[in-house]
């Protein structure tokens, strides 16, 4: 008897026969036997454990017409339906819900913004009876107008009087102190929030973008906040 593949071929050819279907089964025993010389039809009952009749009644149905099953695509409307179809009042109680942790811009009624992210909203919503996925809570917000957004730095904040003379002395003491001989050392102080309508680092959903001053002058701030004040917030 011939000896057609090696040991880990067949094993893999074995794998596949025993998952499928009977009929499938001789289809794919007729397919390989049909690969081989003579003796393939002996061969492959003894890899597959099948008789001999089923390999030729599986040669046989290759042979008819509309044996094979044509792919289907799913009919319009199939599927399991969208939770966002199956649940109307979802949106109503999303907006409720996100209402709370809603802010805007008093100069423009369509300006809003949340703080909230998308987990914390799945948990509001959960907490209500709609357990839902972050791509849902995605699709309520952008339903809503809420697109992830970093603030953009379009409004003209205008130049300080003495910004360009503070250069000018940070200049001239680096001169005379490498003229001396002196190392210049250059020294990252600790990091505090200007308040105000500044950039800030990060992205939050929001229903338009909103516009800050182009530069974060501490003159167009109305406070500082210390990084440790910050972190005992945050805890």
């Amino acid at each position: 008897m011939i000896e057609a593949y090696p040991q880990k071929i067949e094993t893999q050819m074995q794998e596949l026969y025993n998952r499928l279907l009977e009929k499938h089964k001789r289809l794919y025993a007729g397919i390989e036997a049909l690969k081989l010389a003579y003796g393939g039809v002996t061969y492959i009952a003894k890899l597959f454990n099948c008789s001999r009749n089923t390999i030729k009644h599986g040669l046989e149905e290759l042979g008819a017409e509309e044996i094979l099953p044509r792919i289907r695509n799913r009919k319009k409307g199939g599927g399991r339906k969208a939770i966002l179809d199956k649940e109307p009042d979802i949106n109503e109680v999303f907006l409720c819900l996100i209402k709370k942790h809603t802010a805007g811009n008093p100069m423009d009624e369509t300006q809003k913004w949340t703080n909230l992210t998308r987990a914390n909203m799945s948990d509001l919503l959960a907490r209500e009876g709609f357990k839902v996925s972050r791509n849902v809570v995605r699709k309520l917000l952008k339903n809503n107008g809420y697109v992830k957004r970093k603030p953009l730095k379009n409004k003209a904040g205008g130049g300080h009087v003495d910004r360009n003379s503070q250069f000018e002395r940070i200049a001239e003491l680096k001169d005379i102190y490498t003229a001396e001989g002196n190392p210049i050392l250059s020294v990252d102080t600790k990091k505090k929030e200007k308040i105000g309508n500044l950039s800030r680092e990060g992205k939050i959903y929001t229903t338009e973008t909103i516009e800050v001053y182009d530069h974060d002058f501490p003159s167009l701030a109305e406070g500082v906040l210390s990084q440790v004040l910050l972190e005992m917030q945050e805890a």
